[in-house]
This record gives C-alpha cells, sequence and structure tokens, in this order.
C-alpha cells in the first residue's frame, strides 16, 4: 500500500490486576501459551499487516520487555525499511517528561513521529491476545474518508456496560460514545486500536497541549472530542478472537482456551504466525514415571510427575509426585517432589518445595509471584 501508516505500541502499563505477575515487569512482558509474551501478539500481527516501522513506549519496570523487544529482530523488524523504537519518558529543559495518559505519552513522542513522517497512525495496546489484520482496517478508514477508525468487537448486552461502548448509524459512523455505560444502548466495544489521520491528531494534540491538558487520554478525552467536533469517525466490526487479559481470571482463561485449541485463537496457523524471542533451550525430558495428559510441555522442561490440562513453559522442572492440574506455569519454574498445584497460574523462576499444596478452582485462581519461594526448595538435578 502505496501510504504510509506508523504503529505505536502503548506498553507502559502497570497492570495492577494482575498482582504479583507485574510487580517487577511491564504487564505486556507477562507469558503467555507456553512460549510467548504476550505484546507478541501485537508486534506479530503489525509484521504480519505490513506495518513495518514500530515505536512502543513503555513506561513502568520496562528492562525486561526492553531486552525481549531488542532491535525487532524477532519479528523482521530490523530491515533497511523496519525498525522497533523503544520510546521512554525522558527530561529535557522543559521539565520531565513523565507520561500522564494514552494520548499524552503520543504528544510527548511527536519528534519521534514526525520522523517517520506518516501519513497515518495505528495506536494500539500491547496487553491483548488477537489476530488482526490492521492493513484492512487502513483499507476502511481511507475508503470512509475517516479522520479517526476505532476498532469494534461486539459483546454480549450482560458485558457491554464493562467496556467503551461506540453508538454507530447505519453506515458505521460513530455517533455517541459511552464510557462504560449502566444501561448499554449497543455492544459495539472498543478494543483500543485507532487509526488515526496524523496531521488532524498532531494539530488537536499540539492545540490542546499549549494551553491546557484536557488531552490526556483517547477514550475520555480525544474521542469525545472527534465526536463534538464533528470529525469523520468510523467504526471497524471485527469478528475474530480478542482478549483483554488484564486480570488473573482472564489470563488463566485465554491459556486455557490456547491449551483446547477453541474459540478461534489458532496459533498453528502458517499464514499468520506469532513470532516471539525465544532462548535457546535442550528439549523437554519426561521420565518413564510421568504421566501427561491434554498438556503442553515446552522445550527444557523436565518431568518426573503427572501434569493434567496444563502447560509448562520454558525450563520447567517437576519432579516425582507432583500433580499440576487446570494450571499455568511460567518458565524458570522448579517443583518440588509430591507438590499438588490445581487451578493456579505460577510465575516465572518460582521455587516450590516439596509437599507444598497449591489449589484454587475455577473461580478464583491461586497466583505464585515472579521469583516467589514457597516451602523446602527442591534439589537440584
Amino acid at each position: 500500500m502505496s501510504t504510509k501508516m506508523l504503529g505505536l505500541i502503548l506498553a507502559g502499563g502497570k497492570g495492577t490486576r494482575l498482582g504479583k505477575l507485574t510487580q517487577n515487569q511491564a504487564k505486556p512482558a507477562v507469558p503467555f501459551g507456553g512460549r510467548y509474551r504476550i505484546i507478541d501478539f501485537t508486534l506479530s500481527n503489525c509484521a504480519n499487516s505490513g506495518v513495518r516501522n514500530i515505536g512502543i513506549i513503555t513506561q513502568y519496570q520496562p528492562l525486561l520487555l526492553n531486552k525481549h523487544i531488542g532491535n525487532g529482530a524477532s519479528w523482521g523488524l530490523d530491515g533497511l525499511d523496519a525498525s522497533a523504537t523503544i520510546l521512554q519518558p525522558y527530561t529535557d529543559n522543559a521539565g520531565s517528561k513523565w507520561f500522564k495518559g494514552t494520548a499524552h505519552a503520543i504528544y510527548q513522542n511527536i519528534d519521534y513521529i514526525d520522523s517517520q513522517n506518516p501519513d497515518y497512525v495505528l495506536i494500539l495496546s500491547g496487553d491483548h491476545i488477537y489476530k488482526m489484520d490492521y492493513e484492512a482496517m487502513l483499507e476502511a478508514h481511507i475508503k470512509n474518508k475517516a479522520s479517526l477508525t476505532v476498532a469494534v468487537i461486539d459483546v454480549s448486552k450482560k458485558e457491554a456496560s464493562r467496556f467503551g461502548i461506540m453508538n454507530t448509524d447505519v453506515s458505521g459512523r460513530i455517533i455517541e460514545f459511552e464510557e462504560k455505560p449502566a444501561r448499554p444502548k449497543s455492544n459495539h466495544a472498543s478494543m483500543g486500536i485507532y487509526i488515526f489521520s496524523w496531521k488532524r491528531l498532531r494539530e488537536v494534540l499540539t492545540t490542546a497541549f499549549s494551553t491546557t491538558d484536557d488531552m490526556l487520554d483517547f477514550g475520555k478525552n480525544v474521542i469525545p472530542y472527534y465526536l463534538k467536533s464533528d470529525e469523520r469517525v468510523f467504526s471497524y466490526r471485527f469478528s475474530g478472537y480478542w482478549k483483554d487479559v488484564g486480570t488473573i481470571g482472564s489470563l488463566w482463561a485465554a491459556n486455557m482456551e490456547f491449551l483446547d485449541g477453541g474459540d478461534g485463537l489458532n496459533l498453528y496457523d502458517r499464514s499468520w504466525r506469532i513470532f516471539s524471542k525465544n532462548p535457546i533451550a535442550p528439549p523437554q525430558f519426561v521420565t518413564e514415571n510421568a504421566r501427561v495428559n491434554n498438556s503442553m510441555i515446552v522445550d527444557g522442561c523436565y518431568v518426573d510427575g503427572e501434569v493434567d490440562h496444563s502447560i509448562l513453559s520454558t525450563n520447567v522442572d517437576v519432579q516425582r509426585g507432583s500433580k499440576i492440574v487446570n494450571s499455568v506455569i511460567m518458565p524458570g519454574v522448579k517443583i518440588g517432589k509430591n507438590v499438588s498445584i490445581k487451578y493456579a497460574i505460577v510465575g516465572e523462576n518460582a521455587k516450590i518445595g516439596d509437599n507444598a499444596v497449591i489449589e484454587g478452582n475455577k473461580d478464583k485462581i491461586e497466583v505464585i509471584g515472579n521469583s516467589e519461594e514457597i516451602g523446602v526448595l527442591p534439589d537440584e538435578n
């Protein structure tokens, strides 16, 4: 496509609802599905959609996320006509550039955006699990002569009050935006994915921040301003798998859906691959004592216990007599002998001692934090 679109991923969120899993890392860096991190989905969507230049805006605990992204090579974003640029807060003669909101983060990076000279900017979140063709969304944006296009997904009326709801006319033009309405008029939920015509957005942001700071957030400020100003704001309907994994329950559920291969979350589709940066690990080893049923065992794992309907990420060690059921075990976890883990998420590099019991249920998933140590630590192999 001859038009130029720049991708901007908002990846600075703390993810407080994920509790222990985000105490020392940003939410987009949380592992998912055995060998991925959450941000891999947004980055891979960009790569598969032909969005070759991407700015990743980080803020909270960015070290692991920055290391994971590197120069973007894992997603093919390191060529002469491609780049993955980490954008972090900074200070200058005018003072601190700490990001106060989603739109403010874009404003603070105007110099970077101008250096890319885009016609359009694609604003994305780094903490959703989905596969989406952004080029098709851009085609709709251009066809509608839109100033802003908002991706929406239809949710149940019962769930609609949890989202920003876009009410549209028959042409798909957005005529009203309601943030988490008690009585929603439609079920078109915003996915937090926007395409803006850059020239107009730049004008709106620079004008607002030259006089005040009431244009901090896209949902609370920018979209209502565009609608009030009678800008051409259109919805783009998306019907595939999409999940906000911002809570322990939704993160666990999305992992289980991936394991079950249902609900459209197919990560084995070679035409739309999800790429990641993975460490080199030896093959997994499952002993003659082990029992594995309907589970994913990733490279580097040693299993001498029982694993049922669970995901074991890279370099997980499960000693004899331990039983893992309906759980997600993140990379580097060491599990001792005769441990029982059910309906749980165990964070990266945690150590679970012999005879420990970690049991939740479908309505309340138990969580062990990153590097947390429980009980008497297991012996090394």
